[in-house]
């Protein structure tokens, strides 16, 4: 709270409401009254600006490109710490010690098998199925198979939840993709780290051993990392919003699944890969560029741009980075990235881009990253979910803890036909 006010002057008086100060970012105007003072609503479709909640895990400023998880850069993040770290961070408020790390980790090692009956469930969806569909399914199963931490008022149960949640997630997506192709289903190693692990359940066969390579788990590691948070975003309001009603955890991370799934969210990445293999190479950039600015052609230029930032995405940074580490470690010759390298020089530079802030996000290569790996593009998706699912449990067990949360219920600005009588059908 601060001293500073804003007044509303509209017709029949004028109203005063009071400034919120957060540690950083704009001050927001509490608006909590306006309705039993005026009898009016705010209209603000997609809530852009609109406070929803309070929050201690994540900071924007997507003016100045600045990404910050309880007050730590991602840049620095992603450089220096593992996942493990990531997940206590945001769970915890604070990076852990060692012997918490420790501690963490090897609870979160010992929950990563799941349920026996669960593989039988797999065998329910087509081979065809998409993962991300697998995902919403098995996710939201998890509440039939471990009820006793489903107590949404018990603070052990809810950790409990939290932890299985991250610990099973790589287990869940990895055997989406082994169903898919017809693999058997590989089961965790705990003697790995969180990200090799799931490189070895998703890509090693029980015939023979499976070697994590150091360069691709770093890869990994950053991905996870890096999406592993981003504030109040759609699928992470839709995992508060159904928390709001009381809902278990796993169907709360459910609905985000659900929600993640579609291609304005989750999918960018691959849109923006298979815009890269559109334009196939470098000397064709010009003709796309072109038709990109041309307001009848409905070609757009994927992975530029962002709801939030307005300057160049943090994590676009160590994403460039890391997708040439991984091509050289893998001896990987891709046009694609070249292309990416060049498409990104030219719109930095070109002035309909520049005046636009539309500079590249972390779905530009992140794509290409996932593509060398071995992924297919319909497992991207559920990557992002893998990442994402530690800041959802943050965000979840902090909503829960948050005295001054209410069950979310927009409101909305109608304009549908006025009162009027039924008429029987033989009247019409």
């Amino acid at each position: 709270m601060t001293d500073k006010t804003l007044t509303m002057t509209f017709d029949g008086g004028e109203q005063t409401y009071p400034l919120l100060s957060g540690s950083v970012g704009p001050d927001v105007v509490d608006i909590r009254k306006l309705y039993p003072d005026t009898g009016m609503f705010t209209y603000d479709p997609g809530f852009t600006s609109t406070a929803s909640c309070q929050s201690a895990i994540t900071f924007i400023d997507g003016e100045k490109g600045i990404l910050l998880h309880r007050g730590y850069p991602i840049d620095q993040l992603a450089e220096q710490s593992s996942f493990m770290e990531v997940a206590y961070l945001l769970l915890h408020g604070e990076l852990p010690k060692k012997n918490e790390l420790d501690t963490f980790t090897y609870t979160i090692s010992r929950h990563t098998m799941l349920h026996e009956q669960l593989s039988t469930f797999y065998r329910g969806f087509r081979r065809d199925a998409h993962p991300m569909a697998v995902m919403c399914g098995v996710v939201g199963a998890l509440s039939a198979f471990y009820h006793d931490s489903t107590d949404i008022t018990d603070p052990l149960q809810r950790m409990i939840a939290s932890h299985r949640l991250i610990a099973k997630m790589p287990t869940i997506a990895a055997m989406a993709y082994k169903y898919t192709i017809g693999q058997p289903f590989v089961y965790p190693q705990n003697s790995l780290s969180y990200t090799g692990n799931f490189l070895r359940m998703t890509f090693g066969v029980p015939a023979e051993p499976y070697e994590v390579n150091s360069v691709v788990e770093r890869a990994m590691r950053r991905i996870f990392i890096l999406h592993a948070d981003h504030e109040q975003n759609a699928s992470t309001s839709t995992v508060r919003l159904a928390g709001s009603s009381g809902a278990n955890p796993f169907a709360c991370i459910a609905a985000g699944i659900a929600c993640l799934w579609g291609p304005a969210h989750g999918g960018a990445n691959e849109a923006a890969l298979n815009m890269l293999r559109e334009i196939g190479r470098p000397e064709r950039i010009p003709e796309y560029i072109a038709r990109a600015k041309d307001k009848d052609d409905p070609f757009r230029l994927m992975g530029f741009g962002h709801r939030v930032y307005k300057n160049y995405d943090p994590r676009a940074k160590v994403m460039q980075q890391t997708a040439q580490e991984v091509l050289d470690e893998l001896g990987i010759s891709d046009p694609v990235l070249d292309t990416a390298r060049e498409l990104e020089q030219i719109a930095l530079k070109d002035d309909y881009f520049v005046e636009k802030k539309l500079y590249p996000n972390v779905d530009f290569y992140s794509g290409v990253i996932l593509n060398a790996i071995g992924f297919p593009t319909e497992m991207f998706t559920a990557l992002f979910a893998l990442a994402r699912t530690v800041g959802w449990v943050a965000q979840w067990n902090e909503m829960i803890s948050d005295p001054e949360q209410k069950i979310g219920r927009p409101r909305q600005l109608y304009v549908g036909a006025k009162r009027r009588d039924f008429v029987p059908v033989d009247k019409r």
